[in-house]
Order: C-alpha cells, then sequence, then structure tokens
C-alpha cells in the first residue's frame, strides 16, 4: 500500500500541513525541519499529490477570477495571461462574469466564491468602498487590474498617458478639428477607463488651444459596429473632423470600414487612431497606442503566486508601460491651397497628408514598428 501524507507526517514528528509546506518548498519551515521531511518522504517513497496538498493546506488549488465581460477582446487576452501562469503551476482557474448591474450587485451581496478558491483576481470592475470591504474581507489575496484596492494587488496601464499621447500625436501632425470614438461612458456602473481617456482627449485640446465642441464625440461601446456608427455619426456633421481618436482598437476598425463603404480613406481623408495593438491592427496598419494585455494578465496571476507562497506579504503595484504604434492611418493635416495665377504659382506644400503607402510622420520620442509580433 503507497504511503501518505499522514504517514509522511509520523515518520518526520509534524503535522500533515508543514509536509505539504515542506515538500512544495513553501516559507516558514525550518531547514531542519525541511529535511527531516524530505528524507521521510524518501524513505517512504512518497510523492506528493495535488488533492492531498490542498487537504493538508486548507487550500483549494483554485484561483477565482471576476470579470465584468467575457465576449471582449481585451478580457479574454488578460484571461489568457493569467491561464497560462496559473497552468503552469497546476492551478484551476474559476471564472465568474457580472455580466450586468444586477448580477454585479448580487455576486457583492453573497460573495459566492468565499472558501471556493485561494486567492481572487478582479478585472477592471468599477467598486464602491463597501464592495472593496468584501473582497479584503475574504481574508485570500486579492489583485486588481486597473482600479486600486486599498489592501490588494494591484496592475494597470496610465491610461490618460496612453490617450495623452495619441491626441498630442494627431495634433502634430496639424490636426485641430478632432474626433473622438468613446467607450462605454454611459454606463450605470461607472466604468472608469473610458472617462479617464475623455478627460485626456479634452485636457491635450485644451493645451494646444483647441476649443473643445462636444459634437464631435460619438459613442462606440468598445465594439467595431458601434464604431462604425460612430464614424458615421462624426462625419455627418456640417464640418466634420479631420482626425479621430478611437478609445480602441475594435472602435478603430469599425470606423475605417465606414471610411471605406464611404468612399474615403485613412489618412488622405481623416486620420483614425486607435488603443490597444490588437492582433489585427497591424493588419488593418492601424497606427494605436499600444498596451501589453495578456502580459497583464501574468503579471496579476504572478502577484497572487507570490503572495500565496510569502514572497510578497505586502500587496505590490505595477504599473505597464503603452506606446505609439505610427502606422499607415495617421497623417499630416491637409491644408487649403492658395487660387493659381499666372503672377503667384502655387508652391507646394511641404505639410501636405502623405500620400497612400507613404512614410507617416515621426517624432523622436515615437516608436514605429513594422514586423509582426
Amino acid at each position: 500500500m503507497a504511503a501518505s501524507i499522514i504517514d509522511v507526517a509520523r515518520r518526520a514528528k509534524v503535522s500533515t500541513a508543514t509536509v505539504s509546506r515542506a515538500l512544495r518548498g513553501l516559507p516558514n519551515v525550518s531547514e531542519t525541519t525541511r529535511d527531516r521531511v524530505l528524507r521521510a518522504a524518501e524513505e517512504l517513497s512518497y510523492a506528493i499529490s495535488p488533492h492531498a496538498s490542498s487537504l493538508a493546506s486548507g487550500r483549494t488549488g483554485t484561483i477565482g477570477v471576476v470579470l465584468p465581460f467575457v465576449n471582449r477582446w481585451f478580457y479574454s487576452q488578460v484571461l489568457s495571461g493569467i491561464d497560462a501562469v496559473l497552468r503552469a503551476n497546476d492551478l484551476d482557474l474559476l471564472l465568474y462574469n457580472l455580466g450586468d448591474a444586477r448580477v454585479h450587485e448580487r455576486f457583492f451581496a453573497r460573495m459566492p466564491l468565499r472558501r471556493r478558491v485561494d486567492a481572487l483576481i478582479v478585472l477592471n470592475l468599477p467598486l464602491s468602498g463597501a464592495e472593496s470591504d468584501a473582497l479584503v474581507s475574504m481574508e485570500v489575496p486579492v489583485a486588481v487590474l486597473g482600479t486600486r484596492v486599498p489592501g490588494c494587488w494591484h496592475v494597470s496601464i496610465d491610461n490618460a498617458q496612453g490617450a495623452t499621447t495619441a491626441v498630442r500625436h494627431l495634433i502634430n501632425l496639424g490636426h485641430r478639428r478632432i474626433g473622438m470614438i468613446t467607450g462605454a461612458l454611459g454606463d450605470p456602473r461607472g466604468f472608469t477607463t473610458p472617462i479617464v481617456r475623455e478627460h485626456a482627449y479634452r485636457s491635450v485640446l485644451a493645451e494646444a488651444g483647441i476649443p473643445y465642441e462636444p459634437e464631435l464625440e460619438a459613442p462606440g461601446n468598445f465594439g467595431i459596429e458601434e464604431g462604425a456608427s460612430a464614424m458615421a455619426r462624426l462625419l455627418s456633421l456640417p464640418d466634420p473632423p479631420t482626425a479621430v481618436f478611437a478609445e480602441s482598437d475594435q472602435m478603430a476598425f469599425g470606423a475605417l470600414r465606414t471610411l471605406t463603404r464611404m468612399g474615403l480613406r485613412a489618412p488622405d481623408d481623416v486620420s483614425v487612431i486607435g488603443f490597444d495593438d490588437h492582433e489585427t491592427a497591424e493588419l488593418l496598419n492601424l497606427t494605436t497606442i499600444a498596451q501589453p494585455v495578456a502580459h497583464q494578465g501574468e503579471l496579476l496571476a504572478r502577484q497572487i503566486l507570490d503572495a500565496l507562497s510569502g514572497a510578497s506579504e505586502e500587496p505590490t503595484e505595477v504599473v505597464v508601460p503603452t506606446r505609439l504604434v505610427v502606422r499607415g492611418t495617421t497623417g499630416a493635416a491637409r491644408v487649403a491651397r492658395p487660387r493659381t495665377t499666372p503672377e503667384h504659382p502655387p508652391e507646394p506644400a511641404a505639410d501636405s497628408a502623405p500620400q497612400p503607402g507613404g512614410t507617416p510622420e515621426r517624432h523622436p520620442d515615437q516608436h514605429t514598428r513594422t514586423t509582426a509580433r
């Protein structure tokens, strides 16, 4: 009959929990005790099993992930990063989708993951003070993407800086009439990402002395179809924008589709810049603000592993940088050419828009990527 963890504990004269910690290399086990446990396990030809380990330690071997959407590209990419790290460490993932405000409210009223998970990862959820307290009260490590919660590990990007870079890029190209396709500004749960990016858009316009015009903002709800409708709305204005900043690449894809259907092109007629660096962005030659989406999921999972192992006793914060990737959908603003007269022939416009296939404007602080990932 094969030896059990109880047999190893008896021979080493320690508890089963100590055996589990020693064999898994966890901290808070003295070297003398660890050596005694390892010797006992070797003598009994014992190999620790995940099930026995979880019973001995009181752990489930499962990490909970709570998110607001499962059908959006951004969240699927973050999940892929989390899952890759957890699988490599023999941990399971338990997903909980808070698809609408009602489910969100019920989750925090019931806290259904309590005692079912060893740790929790929360993705971009707007949280009230009471909801933040409820997470901390679970008494397991909690890592949060986006929103900062006291007492929790944290990963984010600087959304304000990313949006600022996008709008400044368009201004540096000479654009003065700049539209914006916004995210989910009307969601009753109050997601902060679209709000932060919108504020950055308005701030950069003000810095450049460009008056803010509300009609130059159109809702896109982070979708391709909605982005296409938003672009159609902007182009229907009596004085449409010469450039558009979309808060996500998927909305930018929709915007480009609308341009094509109307017989227009980017950047010849309208410059378009997105946000994310979606894998399709390079295929469509989209200028964008790149963020490493899956990598953020990896960082969250590693924070949880460090918290569970004791390597990180105090919550840490990581801010992941974004960068401007200049491709072919942004170009210099077109300028009106003077009338031609025999006495005054027109001079070449040095800052006219580049022809298709030409090289977009670059600045010393910008990075251009032209090869595939």
